[in-house]
């Protein structure tokens, strides 16, 4: 494998090379190494403690979950992630890698590691799971004061988009410039993004995936995060993938489908030979709604991302399924038997996607396994459905550490690294007095 990647390095006349990992909130971090030294090197070096920054660069108390040395940890890396890096002014490429204890064992607290745990389950049983992400992002106006509100950015008419502007292929071409870039890099970076529509919000965009393999499509949304971001800055705008970003429009949600086939035959295993749908199928979605509640820090990591799980805004605040039913946070699309699958609505954008589809994907295992029942098909509208999620962000962490069956299947000592880092981003956000605080309590209590 080593000899592909000085052959994709060598074909491209790679100057640089960026040696990224992702840490727990999802931001890239690593080191920028001459192409000579990448390869004198064969690895990199880096504190495992990295892996614990939350998203305002803070880290817990560290030493339960590193050791009290602060030590390193081997990153190797994973050739076949290696990709050119569209806008850089010279040939870059970027190569992810993997997270490795001095003896060679997986570091458990390393996101890419815990999806492949995860899915390391899922081969026991002669199982493959198959993902597709739909991604949901804003574009804004650039602004410096993070005290004001967000506005729509400026489109080619001069005007900022006003009201709803659901599907309109208008509203997209708009922005021809940038999504004509943005295209030409997601080709370049290998990406493999089909559909674009506009989406509800003024500015709010969605650009879905090819479905594959869950690793290699957490790979993608990672670095299609960063092209997105990128490709706004060069036009003057900034692209957001904060779950509420404006106060009284629609969220962003990264909506997981997801199906199982069996690796022996290759047959979707959601469905029986005669076309209806399987036992494995209903236990997925029991598992579903059984353990989404539990996993909500990963699917709503931020304090922000609870304020789009609210009434009204078009996100579930539910554990209910239906078929091609998007009241439902649980939805299964219309489809032939082959295609039979299911789509976990609840997480937002601003999702870790390695955790994410870590976690939908143990809630489905678990299912599974432990053939848990689903409830009644939902056939009405669930709007109207009372809150059968956590509300806040703390209540979450909760019940994240002390679900027994989740903390097997993620990994005890991740569980609670993670949720260390969450209490810390958690306990910083609440020291913030709020203009909301400012403006109704000042002068009159």
């Amino acid at each position: 494998m080593k000899e592909d990647l000085l052959e994709f390095l060598t074909h491209h006349r790679i100057h640089e090379v960026e040696c990224v990992i992702p840490d727990i909130t999802g931001i890239a971090r690593g080191k920028i190494l001459p192409r000579d030294l990448f390869f004198a090197s064969g690895e990199m070096r880096i504190p495992k403690s990295v892996l614990l920054n939350t998203v305002n660069g803070q880290q817990p108390d560290n030493g339960p979950f590193v050791g009290d040395t602060d030590p390193d940890m081997v990153c190797v890396p994973d050739p076949r992630t290696a990709r050119l890096v569209p806008w850089a002014a010279e040939p870059v490429a970027v190569v992810i890698h993997d997270c490795l204890e001095w003896d060679g064992t997986a570091v458990q607290l390393a996101p890419r590691n815990v999806l492949r745990r995860v899915l390391d389950l899922y081969e026991q049983n002669g199982w493959q799971p198959v993902v597709a992400p739909e991604m949901e992002f804003y574009l804004v106006a650039r602004q410096q004061n993070p005290h004001e509100p967000l506005q729509p950015p400026l489109g080619r008419t001069g005007k900022r988009e006003a009201g709803r502007q659901s599907y309109s292929i208008d509203s997209v071409n708009d922005f021809d410039p940038f999504f004509m870039e943005l295209s030409k890099f997601c080709e370049l970076h290998d990406l493999g993004v089909e559909t674009l529509i506009h989406e509800a919000g003024p500015g709010q965009m969605e650009i879905n995936f090819s479905h594959g393999e869950p690793l290699d499509l957490a790979d993608r949304v990672f670095l299609f995060k960063r092209t997105v971001r990128e490709t706004a800055l060069r036009h003057g705008i900034f692209a957001t993938f904060m779950a509420k970003p404006m106060e009284l429009e629609a969220g962003s949600a990264m909506h997981i489908h997801q199906s199982v086939n069996d690796v022996a035959t290759g047959r979707n295993i959601f469905s029986c030979e005669d076309g209806s749908a399987s036992d494995h199928f209903h236990h997925f979605i029991g598992g579903l709604q059984t353990y989404i509640p539990h996993v909500m820090p990963m699917f709503a990591p931020y304090v922000n991302s609870y304020r789009r799980l609210a009434p009204f805004m078009s996100a579930p605040i539910n554990v209910r399924w239906g078929v091609d039913n998007r009241t439902c946070g649980i939805r299964v699309p219309k489809s032939g038997p082959a295609s039979r699958r299911v789509e976990n609505r609840v997480p937002g954008v601003d999702v870790n996607p390695y955790l994410a589809m870590a976690a939908t994907l143990a809630c489905g295992y678990l299912g599974m396994r432990d053939q848990l029942a689903p409830s009644e098909p939902t056939t009405g509208s669930a709007w109207d459905v009372n809150h059968e999620l956590p509300r806040h962000l703390e209540d979450a962490i909760s019940s994240l550490r002390t679900c027994e069956p989740i903390r097997d299947v993620l990994g005890t000592s991740f569980v609670d690294a993670f949720c260390a880092v969450k209490e810390l981003e958690y306990a910083t956000y609440n020291r913030v007095i709020s203009s909301w605080e400012r403006e109704h309590l000042l002068l009159l209590v």
